[in-house]
């Protein structure tokens, strides 16, 4: 079937085409995550190229390990915008990719102790476990803020919905990779794009932090003390982006 020159399917060929099954297709339908807006003359369902590509997203959100519900609500009702999706898929596989990674050189060194003594190592099995809960388990950052600031941290987790999640991890990698090119163009920390990327890392802050001086006062001492951390989660910015904001945030006084 077409239409002025679109790929338009039924559910079944649709879903033929796109290596899913009709019943899936149903449910998506039916929980509003995946709602084709064209029906034939006898009422059947017709899926597009835009469903085709809402689908493509739903399928590397749900391989990410997002639920449905939390898709639906990284999805929401926004107007598609495929440059700015693909982007946002980019962000979030790239930093799968990266705890992936991490995992598989934590069993690597395991395999290759166990190799040499032939004794399991207990050391090396709860560094894999700890890798693999890192991205859920952030108690060891306790230790750095106020009970006061503990308990605003909390109070702000529920706050916390996966869409903004996602954006905010967009911002940070945006803005990252800016500062990145700054300092690549030789930009000095006093220039007045240096002063506008002190402004964006200033604001992802207080995104965070809401203002609230004993969570920033317990985010200046974690960040302090990168040196003493007990884990494998890693700062998301090297030292020489942090000492460029440092200097363009000294000379914004």
């Amino acid at each position: 079937m077409r239409s002025s020159g679109e790929k338009l399917w039924q559910t079944n060929e649709f879903a033929k085409q796109a290596g899913v099954t009709a019943r899936t297709l149903h449910h998506y339908d039916r929980i509003g995550l995946l709602k084709p807006n064209r029906r034939t003359a006898k009422g059947f369902r017709v899926y597009g190229e835009a469903e085709f590509a809402r689908l493509q997203q739903i399928s590397t959100l749900k391989f990410i390990g997002f639920s449905l519900i939390q898709i639906k609500e990284i999805l929401g009702n926004q107007s598609f915008d495929l440059a700015q999706t693909l982007k946002m898929q980019r962000t979030l596989l790239e930093a799968q990719r990266f705890r992936l990674t991490q995992i598989i050189e934590a069993i690597a060194k395991a395999q290759e102790t166990f190799d040499q003594s032939k004794i399991a190592d207990l050391e090396s099995f709860q560094k894999i476990i700890e890798v693999m809960n890192m991205e859920q388990n952030f108690d060891w950052t306790k230790k750095y803020y106020s009970a006061e600031g503990q308990k605003a941290v909390e109070e702000r987790k529920n706050l916390w919905s996966p869409e903004l999640q996602e954006r905010v991890t967009r911002d940070w990698s945006d803005l990252v990779a800016d500062i990145e090119t700054a300092i690549k163009e030789g930009i000095s920390p006093n220039d007045e794009k240096a002063q506008a990327l002190a402004n964006r890392w200033q604001n992802l802050i207080t995104e965070f932090t809401g203002g609230n001086p004993e969570i920033q006062k317990g985010l200046n001492k974690m960040y302090a003390d990168e040196k003493n951390w007990q884990t494998e989660w890693k700062k998301p910015f090297s030292d020489e982006v942090q000492n460029f904001i440092a200097e363009a945030m000294k000379a914004k006084q």
